[in-house]
Formats: C-alpha cells, structure tokens, sequence
C-alpha cells in the first residue's frame, strides 16, 4: 500500500476554500434521513475528486483536526458529515460523562473518539488513544496537539492477548480497517510488523484502577483482547461502558455471550458497533 505524506506545517493552511468549503457545510447540513445522506454521499464524492488526496484543516466535534480522507473512512466521516459519525455512541458517552472521566480508545485512529471525549469531558477526564499505524499515529498526535489537550495520553502500539510483535494486515482503501487478522479486503494490501501489549498489562502500567468507558475498534480482533483481559484483572477494572465494533465473522469465540456472563447489559447495536453497560 502507497503510504500517506503526513504534512504537519501550520495548521490553517489547507483549510477549506472556495467550492471545498461549500461542498463541506452542505454534508454537513444534510439530514439522517435517507434522502439526506444519498445528497450528502454524492457531495462527498465530488468533494474527494476536488481534494485529489490532500489533508485538509477543519474543526469537527468540538476539536480541530487535520483530515486525510482519501483513503480512510472515519477522515471521511469527520470531514464531509460529522453528523453520522458514531451518533448514537457518541451521545451515550455523552449523557454518562463525569468530571473524572476515563477512556480507553483501542484502536484510536487519527482520533475522533478520544479528541470527542477530551472536547466534553472536561480538565480532570484521563484518555488513553492507543494506534499502532506508525502513520496514523502521527497524524493523531499532530491533532491531539492542535486542542492542546492535556488529558489525552497516546501510545503507539497494538493490543493484543500478549506481548511482544504482531503482523497488522492493511486495507489498501481504507486505513481504517487495519487488522490482526487477515480478511479478503487486505489480499491487496501491506503488512506491518509493530509491538503489541496485553490490555492488562497496558492499563496496569498506565495506573488506571477504574475505567468509565472503552471503546475496541480493531476489525475483528476484539475477542483477542477481552478474553484474556477478563481472566486477568480483576472486576473493579473492567469498564463500566464497552463499545465494541459489531464483527461476529471475524472472532474465533461469540463474543457477545462473553461480555454478558461477565455483567454486561446490552444498551444498544448500531450500524458498526455493540454498546454494553456493566449492570
């Protein structure tokens, strides 16, 4: 897979102008109606065709950000309609945030959830963004640094059921959907050797005795991480709230039924993920 420059000049010099910036407030205003997000998907691909794969600089979910969104779908979502991004998780992390907020991002990306978190949570929230792409971590450190916010710690590296190195299997289209195990939209793609951590072991070295909310977007690798992190912690450590990417073809054991037997209720399935909340 080509890698992507990450320009990390000033931010404001790849703002929106001109019909950019026409094409972008109109996705922006389009409804969640499905007539609305046809006329946002079509606007949104004329805007890529007008971007020619440059990063543009805009403010999206409370914080500025430095888009890629060639070839990542989250970039695009965050860029060309903010609005359906995540929603209904988004507003669940909302209504349950508390001064003291803590968050665990596996699988940050370039940061929509953790630069979200950190926009609402407040000065005393702590966020972990963990991202193993050594090119999308760049571009999420730069943004984390655009808000100059204090509560957002990022790692780079992968989450696994051990320590030590792993192979990531990439999405040549979508960066986005990079993962531990290979499926069929990878068999174009790359591959990259990175250092991988437990979540135990991660979280334990953090400090972090409680966690409020975790949200696990690693394309069907979930199971690889909760099952292990069940058995080695104890429950005053698992999350209250869990968001989990909604990938059954891709775990080796059900999921879901491991979540329940160890309290989880389930709050809610979107399109992408499973909300669950610690009963």
């Amino acid at each position: 897979m080509k890698s992507v420059h990450n320009e990390l000049s000033t931010f404001g010099q790849f703002r929106p102008r001109g019909l950019m910036r026409r094409l972008v407030a109109l996705t922006r205003a389009s409804s969640t109606r499905w007539i609305g997000k046809r006329r946002a998907f079509f606007l949104r691909a004329v805007g890529l065709k007008v971007l020619r794969g440059k990063p543009i600089d805009v403010e999206t979910l409370g914080s500025k950000m430095r888009l890629y969104p060639a070839h990542n779908n989250a970039e695009k979502k965050l860029l060309f309609t903010p609005q359906y991004f995540d929603a209904a998780e988004r507003a669940f992390l909302l209504a349950n945030m508390r001064d003291d907020f803590t968050f665990v991002d596996i699988g940050a990306d370039i940061g929509g959830y953790s630069l979200f978190v950190a926009a609402h949570a407040g000065p005393r929230a702590r966020i972990l963004a963990i991202e193993p792409q050594p090119d999308i971590f760049e571009r999420l450190i730069y943004n984390i640094r655009l808000n100059a916010f204090s509560t957002i710690k990022a790692i780079a590296c992968a989450v696994a059921d051990r320590d030590g190195v792993i192979t990531l299997f990439v999405n040549p289209t979508n960066s986005g959907e990079t993962s531990m195990r290979i499926v069929n939209a990878h068999a174009k793609g790359g591959h990259l050797e990175v250092q991988a951590r437990s979540l135990a072991g991660l979280l334990i070295e953090e400090g972090f005795g409680r966690v409020d909310a975790m949200k696990l977007d690693v394309e069907g690798a979930e199971d690889l991480i909760l099952e292990p992190f069940f058995a080695d912690v104890p429950p005053a450590m698992w999350p209250v709230i869990l968001i989990i990417e909604d990938a059954p073809t891709r775990w080796g054991i059900d999921l879901p039924a491991l979540v329940r037997d160890h309290g989880y209720d389930l709050v809610a399935r979107t399109d992408t993920n499973i909300i669950y909340r610690r009963a």
